[in-house]
């Protein structure tokens, strides 16, 4: 526990700030730092924000590497060497596009965790992340200019969001992944494990307003429109069993459980949309 407060007291003011807007979600400041660590070769973990074995062991990696003292603290000399996703810190300077460095890797993080990843956490602010950024600005309703300053970070500080509407488990099956960091990249959905043609059930009451196959890896896609701004979509199917504009209740079956678009093998990828921004299917599951 001593060394967890020392590595995020070292990593600048706003980490333990971070730390503690969303448990679940982690630090910002720690994945930037993460990030900055498996560039350099030395972190090959998830970025999740969370300090264990082995973010300790790399930072003391670098530090041997360096030449610097072996105390596991990420201190001045310890951000040098980290080179230039070393600094600055979140918050010291307004973000735009062809910006780099720390405090974009943790824009990147918050972006992901509040609904709109940008692809791999890699410190760089290219078209993807801008595009990310502007979704959440129009989704959080600030200025949609596509540079993070006070008001963007502000509004990212806060806890990502919840379910408004209560759902029911789309399919008999096992939670294989949840909603959360992947490797450098962001899960938005959770997987749900089950055997190839096991029926898929509407989570609550809506429309469909999506059945089809859909391209980017979700192969056969089911969405259904709940009201309140929530969608739940349905990916990965080996058939699907309902039309657009169809009207559907609870546990109406939508479709079958398959292995389609770009997918290891048979399971559900349930995702759950507010106002288009993803938010983790189990805060509306029961």
């Amino acid at each position: 526990m001593r060394s967890r407060v020392a590595l995020l007291v070292l990593l600048g003011a706003s980490a333990l700030a971070l730390a503690g807007e969303c448990a679940a979600a982690g630090s910002a400041n720690v994945a930037a730092l993460q990030t900055a660590l498996r560039q350099k070769g030395l972190y090959a973990e998830t970025i999740d924000g969370l300090v264990g074995p082995a973010t300790r062991a790399a930072v003391r990696a670098l530090q041997r590497r360096a030449g610097l003292p072996v105390d596991g603290v990420v201190g001045p000399g310890t951000r040098r060497a980290l080179g230039r996703l070393g600094q600055p810190r979140l918050g010291s300077r307004v973000l735009a596009r062809g910006a780099h460095g720390f405090d974009v890797a943790a824009l990147q993080f918050l972006l992901a965790w509040h609904g709109f990843p940008s692809g791999a956490v890699d410190g760089s602010l290219g078209a993807r992340t801008e595009s990310a950024l502007l979704r959440y600005q129009r989704w959080a309703r600030l200025v949609p200019d596509g540079r993070a300053g006070t008001a963007t970070l502000t509004s990212l500080r806060r806890g990502p969001s919840h379910s408004p509407l209560a759902l029911a488990w789309p399919v008999a099956g096992e939670l294989s992944s949840g909603f959360g960091p992947r490797g450098a990249r962001f899960h938005a959905g959770a997987d749900l494990a089950a055997a190839h043609g096991t029926p898929v059930l509407a989570s609550a009451s809506g429309r469909v307003v999506y059945a089809d196959w859909r391209a980017g890896g979700w192969g056969m896609l089911v969405t259904v429109s709940h009201g309140r701004g929530v969608r739940t979509m349905y990916a990965h199917l080996a058939r699907i069993s309902v039309r657009v504009g169809d009207r559907v209740a609870a546990g109406t079956t939508i479709g079958l459980v398959g292995s389609t678009g770009r997918s290891s093998g048979p399971h559900l990828h349930f995702e759950v949309r507010l106002r288009g921004a993803a938010v983790d299917p189990l805060t509306g599951l029961p």
